[in-house]
């Protein structure tokens, strides 16, 4: 039984300002005017009116003698949304949440992030480089946008009715301050107990300085594939990258080395049915414990989407189409089973 429906508000990483991350999530047995959370919040009401004039029947079709007064708009969409779920507060992930912060319609929303995504949105909010709109105290009348952290402590939370979040802890490289934090969510529909991940920008263990996501991908593999059949990773640059310019991001190289890494857990769990594995420290990926046939087929039913792609706009197809054509081609050899998917901007993916 689905459990989520989704639509791809803007999936490109830059420099294309016009397709920023941004996903509407809802139950998928729910209406959209039921509520919806926003996770990331790059692009907003311009992509999303661009997309409904494409496909003005993306949010379901409506009555030809509708009430113009109960049209949809990417207005009322936005009026629904009750929360915003941010992996980071890099301005590609909450640039339309910032712009859109006075005028949102509908009642109070609340922002979820880790406390360093709110802290660094609270130094936009800060009544210099935009209004203070947004506060801790959900008791204030004079705002409608609420702060809530959420930590990355192994639990999951309530966000919406129906759906709890588990964040973890993902590095998305170093700049002069020191480790840059972002954040990965494990999405789970509490009636079906299904669930996907959502990658924030991360970077591939085997260059980070704190590899994180073997933790994300141990977590993972007990539930691969049939209480967890999706994940959405950002692939960013081409094939080729060095190492020194991918400044925190995947390249296609770096992606199936982390689908190999993931499939090794699945298998290792495989093995352990009712146990936990115990999280071996890996600074570097310098080799995989098993024979590359061991792999063959272990994330059959799995779907990866690969988002966030920096579009220079010096190739024929979309950036996002030649970086995917380029994973598959390095996955084949290995053939693990999964099915990798782009994420484009105005998708409707049921999950």
């Amino acid at each position: 039984m689905p459990a989520f429906d989704i639509i791809v508000v803007g999936s490109g990483g830059g420099l294309d300002e016009t397709n920023l991350s941004g996903y509407l999530v809802k139950p998928y047995n729910t209406s959209w005017d039921n509520g919806i959370i926003a996770l990331e919040a790059g692009s907003g009401h311009g992509a999303l009116r661009h997309i409904m004039k494409r496909n003005p029947n993306i949010f379901g079709e409506r009555p030809a003698d509708e009430n113009p007064s109960q049209k949809i708009t990417p207005f009322t969409v936005y009026s629904n949304v009750k929360c915003f779920l941010l992996t980071h507060a890099h301005l590609d992930h909450i640039s339309s949440l910032v712009m859109s912060a006075g005028t949102f319609g509908g009642g109070s929303k609340r922002i979820y992030g880790s406390p360093q995504t709110l802290k660094d949105l609270e130094t936009i909010f800060s009544n210099r480089v935009w209004p203070r709109l947004a506060t801790y105290d959900e008791t204030d009348p004079l705002f409608r946008l609420v702060y809530h952290p959420i930590h990355a402590d192994g639990k999951y939370r309530t966000i919406f009715p129906d759906i709890t979040v588990r964040s973890m802890t993902i590095s998305h490289g170093k700049n002069d301050l020191g480790h840059y934090e972002s954040s990965c969510f494990f999405m789970k529909h509490v009636p079906t107990q299904h669930e996907f991940i959502f990658f924030g920008d991360v970077e591939p263990d085997s260059v980070a300085v704190r590899p994180k996501n073997i933790a994300v991908w141990k977590a993972a593999a007990p539930k691969i594939p049939h209480d967890l059949s999706a994940v959405f990773i950002e692939c960013s640059y081409p094939a080729g990258r060095p190492n020194e310019l991918l400044w925190g991001h995947l390249s296609p190289d770096h992606f199936v080395q982390e689908m190999i890494t993931l499939a090794t857990e699945v298998v290792l769990a495989r093995k352990l049915p009712g146990t936990k594995t115990r999280l071996r420290p890996r600074k570097k990926q310098k080799g995989n414990p098993l024979p590359p046939e061991a792999l063959h087929g272990a994330l059959k039913g799995l779907r990866v989407y690969i988002m966030h792609c920096k579009e220079h706009f010096n190739t024929e197809r979309p950036i996002n189409h030649v970086i995917g054509d380029q994973c598959r081609e390095l996955l084949a050899p290995h053939d693990l089973g999964l099915e990798l998917l782009t994420a484009d901007q105005g998708m409707k993916i049921v999950i």
